[in-house]
């Protein structure tokens, strides 16, 4: 009914050993055009992250490995400058491997973790992508906004069917069940009757798990009214 993390990941991920040279690390970035790889140690656990912003701290680095025109983004300048006046920035300047210039620890996220766990992680802690792992902590993965985004990207035919047939259709709703359902870019509105308040309820909250459901208008009605006042939360 609800989409997973590991439903929209990106299994095939770069990562680089904790004692992974300066230049390694700066030209893996490089190469596969990523702004930040999960470090993980011999047994493939994720222990830290390390970005663009990281290798930063190193005078030169851009020059370097990039044109001499290259500018970094305002967020990136900023984060330097303000990393230099700390001690965190002078470490990580003295950093010559990718453990001395990691972030960590790493802020990750379990493969079986709902999308709107992972999306919550991201806008917590300010970051664009989230290293996958399993119970273990040994890398599955990585998921980026972008890969989130996909669960919104379906037709309103396919959700309102999946609706109709997988929620509205089921046996477990007492008889008279006359409930419908209409999709309008990702918004679902359910309309009809149903013999109780309850299932209407839990349909509606069912209903919203649907992956691409952007938001759910309730206009059911329902016969008996079994639901506790002090749990109401509509009319």
């Amino acid at each position: 009914m609800y989409a997973t993390v590991k439903d929209v990941m990106t299994t095939k991920v770069m990562s680089v050993r904790g004692d992974a040279p300066f230049k390694d690390v700066a030209e893996a970035l490089i190469t596969h055009t990523v702004s930040a790889l999960p470090v993980v140690d011999d047994e493939g656990h994720v222990i830290g992250i390390v970005s663009e912003e990281d290798l930063l701290h190193k005078e030169g680095f851009k020059e370097r490995y990039y044109r001499e025109d290259y500018h970094p983004p305002l967020r990136v300048r900023l984060l330097h400058r303000l990393g230099q006046k700390g001690g965190d920035g002078r470490v990580k300047a003295r950093g010559d491997t990718a453990a001395d210039l990691m972030t960590a620890p790493a802020i990750t996220v379990q493969q079986h973790a709902s999308v709107v766990s992972a999306i919550r992680l991201m806008i917590e802690h300010g970051v664009k992508r989230l290293p996958v792992v399993d119970a273990d902590g040994s890398l599955q993965g990585i998921v980026s906004r972008h890969d989130l985004l996909k669960v919104f990207v379906r037709g309103d035919a396919d959700i309102a069917r999946e609706v109709e047939e997988n929620i509205l259709g089921h046996s477990l709703w007492a008889a008279p069940n006359t409930a419908t359902a209409t999709v309008a870019h990702g918004v679902v509105t359910l309309s009809g009757h149903m013999h109780r308040r309850e299932d209407a309820q839990l349909a509606v909250r069912i209903t919203q798990r649907v992956n691409g459901v952007v938001d759910v208008i309730d206009n059911l009605e329902w016969d008996v009214d079994d639901v506790p006042a002090r749990t109401r939360h509509r009319r």
